[in-house]
């Protein structure tokens, strides 16, 4: 009986390798004319016209943060870095889409943000298509997350979903400085966002900071940046990380050989990537296809992989001189994406460790994570949240893998919401059994000492 459970969870599963490219939906095609930009403007082109904008002066970018001295000397970024002014090109600009109610203070502040930062190759549009209620992505996520009476209830939080900077919406090198462009980090992606937050939107707090895989992991940064002050009162990363260099070989190994791959197309090693001045038809593209393959055979779990019918998966397996079907995936898929871009985005993923700081987290802090996780190892999150005081750790396994992160919410719905709403204290809700969670499979919660059983 078990067994066939498990294979019929496995045939249910397959249906999700459609959805193998949910990290950044493709917008639309560009104009074959088109120099700049090289990428659209979102990744749900649908969406764009919900997308709003704020430019940044002068931001330091690639610089070094000391979290030890105010936080008002790396208010424009870290000591050390460039702006893009000193390169020619404009301010710094960033993206968000706001849905909600707004609570505000007598100064006119609102109080009652939940931010949800977007992954690796996402933006804000991605995000509002999986979570927010109605949107027809939301099946991909189990469900909406965020929407009246959700999980994350509009009638209750101002949600702003956010884009990260590097990619769509916000500055990024295929705007048109290519690798003049500033290496960056996840701090830089966080504090450029701080500024938009506080600066623009006039949020004084935000009850809660998440969001799945590099959201999540931005997560963990707005909570050793910003939760000492007191700006975000709450962290719950969803299938995050707080390293991916040597202290973690499998997200060092990812992010490196995602590089090589770029790097590989013969395009690239005859214009070390500088390749902007050609027509877009004679851009790397090939490296970015063998890139997603590579990443891809591992996205999911091997059961589910080796179930596949090869006539099906083969649109996602690399092939420099593809023939009918074979690399379809990703051919359709990075005719909006630009190498570059990607090359930076892995970079600012291998030079990225914050477990030393995790102890200056204040925030109360919820991790989520996937059990059958292959790219992020769940014993490393369940590691960082040792390192919080009073964090609660949530896991579930599921075959869809990193990509049930999108899902976690409604798999753990209960826990999740009374999180975000702040509604436990001594004990947690029972979530085994949870609804959606990987064909009836039980999840399980690590508390802090402290709570009850």
């Amino acid at each position: 009986m078990k067994t066939n459970m498990r294979k019929a969870d496995v045939k249910k599963q397959i249906v999700a390798l459609a959805l193998a490219a949910v990290f950044a939906l493709p917008g639309a095609a560009l104009a074959a004319d088109t120099k700049f930009p090289l990428t659209p403007n979102s990744g749900s082109m649908e969406f764009d016209h919900l997308k709003r904008h704020y430019e940044i002066p002068n931001f330091r970018i690639g610089g070094k943060y000391n979290l030890d001295a105010d936080p008002e000397s790396w208010r424009n970024g870290g000591e050390g870095g460039t702006t893009l002014e000193s390169l020619g090109a404009g301010p710094l600009k960033v993206a968000y889409i706001a849905v909600g109610t707004p609570k505000r203070n007598d100064r006119g502040e609102i109080i009652n943000a939940v931010i949800v930062n977007t992954f690796y190759s996402g933006d804000s549009t991605n995000m509002y298509n999986f979570w927010y209620d109605g949107q027809p992505g939301n099946g991909f996520s189990g469900g909406a997350v965020v929407g009246p009476g959700k999980a994350i209830d509009t009638n209750r939080y101002y949600v702003v979903f956010l884009d990260a900077l590097g990619l769509w919406g916000t500055s990024k090198p295929s705007d048109g400085l290519g690798r003049k462009f500033p290496s960056y980090s996840y701090f830089d992606m966080v504090q450029s966002n701080y500024r938009l937050l506080r600066d623009h939107l006039k949020i004084a707090q935000v009850e809660v900071a998440t969001g799945v895989s590099m959201g999540a992991t931005q997560s963990w940064v707005w909570g050793v940046m910003h939760s000492p002050s007191g700006f975000v009162k709450a962290i719950m990363p969803i299938g995050g990380t707080t390293a991916s260099d040597g202290d973690d070989p499998i997200g060092a190994w990812t992010f490196l050989l995602a590089q090589s791959a770029i790097e590989s197309d013969p395009k690239w090693r005859a214009t070390n990537g500088n390749y902007y001045h050609l027509p877009v038809d004679q851009h790397p593209k090939q490296g970015l296809q063998f890139m997603w393959s590579r990443l891809q055979l591992t996205g999911f779990t091997f059961p589910v992989r080796s179930a596949t019918p090869w006539d099906k998966i083969e649109r996602e397996v690399f092939f420099w001189e593809p023939k009918g079907n074979q690399s379809a995936a990703w051919i359709a898929r990075v005719k909006n994406e630009d190498p570059v871009d990607f090359w930076y985005r892995n970079d600012s993923g291998f030079n990225y460790n914050i477990n030393k700081d995790l102890k200056r987290i204040k925030a109360r802090t919820l991790v989520v994570h996937v059990d059958t996780d292959m790219w992020l190892i769940v014993d490393n999150a369940r590691k960082s949240a040792k390192a919080v005081e009073g964090a609660v750790f949530a896991s579930f396994p599921d075959p869809t893998a990193h990509y049930a992160v999108f899902k976690a919410p409604n798999v753990l719905k209960d826990t999740i919401k009374s999180f975000v709403d702040n509604t436990f204290t001594t004990s947690l809700p029972g979530i085994a059994g949870a609804s959606g969670g990987g064909g009836g499979a039980q999840a399980a919660v690590d508390k802090p000492a402290g709570l009850a059983k």
